[in-house]
């Protein structure tokens, strides 16, 4: 997969790209990610990306000139997805973050910056998405965090593959919770079954476990579930 981002701060990605999975993935070519700095497409001699807003407001918003360009000059690799990160978008989760990483061969990210973006580049977005109802000071956070999340789930990122399946949300419900040595910590001990080895016993602990969780910490992802179940029958 390759994953263009268009940001004026490319510095921003640079030490993540190379850290854990994340780095050891791209080293083996899992995936590839670019990283475009749309002042350099500007044909001023002050490399402006940004402006006043017509009709008067506070801040500046980027022009839609470098970033077009910018966009423009990337490989076209099909099936692709040009994605503005902003909070107006649809909110990324884990079936979102698959449905990327099955689907397309390229993603392209544009990164917001300032009061927002000329709303011309929409012409070129596919698709706006957010990571919340929240706003950030750049478009830098949420494309990391995107991009992180699709590598993760192409094939070789994760050494054990199965763990991906185990993972919150994958089911609809949160994580069972981990336990590993020692046996006793400050009185606190490793519930009996998982010391059992009695795999099925374990299996039917691990799910309450994440029933109960997910009932006390996401009512609304439980109540999801629960339909969800409910149709299936």
């Amino acid at each position: 997969m390759q994953i263009d981002v268009i940001t004026l701060f490319p510095d921003f990605f640079r030490s993540p790209l190379q850290c854990s999975l994340l780095g050891k993935a791209l080293s083996k070519g899992i995936a590839q990610v670019n990283l475009i700095n749309p002042r350099d497409f500007t044909t001023d001699k002050h490399h402006q990306v940004d402006d006043v807003s017509y009709g008067g407001g506070v801040g500046m918003v980027l022009k839609p000139e470098p970033i077009f360009a910018a966009v423009e000059s990337l490989t076209n690799l099909q099936p692709r997805e040009v994605i503005l990160l902003t909070p107006q978008g649809e909110t990324l989760n884990q079936s979102l973050l698959k449905e990327f990483a099955t689907n397309y061969q390229q993603l392209v990210l544009i990164c917001g910056h300032y009061e927002g973006i000329d709303e011309r580049v929409q012409n070129i977005v596919t698709r706006e998405v957010s990571l919340g109802d929240f706003v950030l000071t750049c478009g830098e956070i949420p494309a990391l965090t995107l991009i992180n999340g699709v590598i993760r789930l192409l094939p070789g990122t994760v050494g054990k593959a199965e763990s991906l399946y185990a993972d919150s949300f994958e089911d609809g419900l949160l994580d069972y919770p981990h336990y590993t040595r020692p046996q006793v910590f400050r009185d606190w001990e490793v519930p009996p079954v998982l010391l059992s080895g009695h795999h099925k016993n374990i299996a039917k602990w691990r799910h309450e476990q994440q029933l109960a969780m997910t009932k006390k910490k996401r009512p609304d992802l439980m109540a999801r579930y629960e339909e969800n179940s409910h149709n299936n029958k």
